[in-house]
């Protein structure tokens, strides 16, 4: 009886727990597609933390420190060959930042520092003069500014407490533009738009979103993850016109997909995601079967026999406190879910659920598990 209260109880949270699934949502083509040849590029730099409260690195772990040390002070005319130059307040550290695309000169760009060293805190550290070079080695910017670290870490005799990473830290606005990369964007003759995910549905929603705009096929799906601009059919620069086109709202095809992060209990679904008829079993469920025959005596005065017949009674119990269920096609997971979540059944206990299903075909979509 308590199996089929469990079951009345999981439909009836089945299907009243959710609403229908709604439309597509609408969102701007510049939210999903990037243009080809407008992007970042990674910068990155090698220099040197001064000012360190007694927590840089030791000559003895990272003697590069010294050298990287002797040799600033040497561009800045101080001699110190032959010195032993022992400091505990400086850190090597490698500096790495992002250019923007058509950043200009003295532009601003937030800068990362990470130590490489053994030191133990850049807490209360000022980074000097470093220049940032992207892949084809040339400088495209510098870098200089006092350093905010996040991290904490406490020490006392007997004792330590740390919190967050305190040989990390960033400098807000701390780097400048000095290299423009070459772009000429208003000679482009063509566009292309390249989805971040790529989806027939998308792609093609984009493609006619944007002719049926304009009035004319000037946009063409080359596959699921590129549409083409023709600029020839515009007066306007290729700048307004993808100004124009940036901002026109389409519906996003969201794949049927499901994400389990096993470290943190995280069941992240899909709103598509569907299930096959399927029956669910989960816990400790107990079957017993009890034979209790009869015998059956013939009438008085006749020549039957006695006869012994079967009597068999299965009753299906639980030891735990989980339960089983059968579930009807054409129900959402996350309306499974739902009523899971609703009788008290854990997110581990979830996502074993669900790849077992998975396993069995029972599940339509997806399954990514980290």
């Amino acid at each position: 009886m308590k199996t089929f209260a469990w079951l009345i109880a999981l439909a009836s949270l089945v299907i009243t727990t959710l609403p229908a699934p709604a439309a597509d949502a609408q969102t701007r083509i510049r939210d999903v597609v990037d243009v080809e040849g407008v992007r970042q590029n990674d910068l990155i730099g090698y220099g040197i933390v001064v000012g360190l409260n007694g927590t840089g690195d030791t000559v003895r772990n990272s003697p590069f420190t010294e050298d990287s040390l002797t040799y600033m002070l040497e561009r800045l005319g101080v001699n110190v060959q032959g010195e032993d130059i022992k400091p505990d307040n400086v850190a090597a550290v490698l500096v790495t930042a992002t250019l923007p695309a058509f950043a200009r000169n003295g532009s601003s760009l937030d800068v990362s520092v990470a130590s490489i060293g053994d030191a133990e805190s850049l807490e209360g550290g000022t980074l000097i003069l470093t220049p940032l070079k992207g892949a084809d080695n040339e400088v495209y910017a510098v870098a200089q500014g006092s350093i905010v670290v996040s991290g904490i870490d406490v020490q006392a005799q007997g004792a330590r407490e740390r919190r967050g990473t305190p040989t990390t830290g960033a400098i807000p606005n701390g780097a400048r533009v000095e290299r423009e990369i070459g772009y000429d964007f208003n000679q482009r003759q063509s566009l292309t738009l390249a989805l971040r995910d790529p989806d027939f549905t998308t792609a093609a929603r984009i493609e006619d979103t944007i002719n049926e705009a304009f009035g004319a096929p000037v946009a063409y799906m080359r596959d699921p993850g590129t549409v083409d601009l023709d600029l020839r059919a515009f007066d306007s620069s290729p700048a307004r016109v993808l100004a124009n086109i940036e901002n026109l709202p389409i519906a996003v095809a969201v794949p049927a997909r499901i994400v389990i992060d096993e470290q943190s209990g995280t069941i992240v679904l899909g709103e598509d995601v569907t299930i096959s008829k399927v029956a669910i079993a989960q816990g400790n469920i107990s079957i017993k079967v009890v034979e209790t025959p009869v015998v059956s005596q013939p009438n008085p005065f006749s020549d039957g026999e006695s006869i012994v017949l079967p009597r068999s009674q299965i009753s299906i119990g639980q030891t735990g406190s989980n339960n089983i269920a059968t579930l009807n096609s054409n129900v959402t997971l996350s309306q499974l879910i739902a009523g899971l979540n609703a009788l008290g059944v854990s997110p581990q206990e979830m996502a074993d659920i669900i790849r077992t299903m998975k396993t069995a075909g029972a599940i339509h979509a997806d399954l990514i598990v980290r």
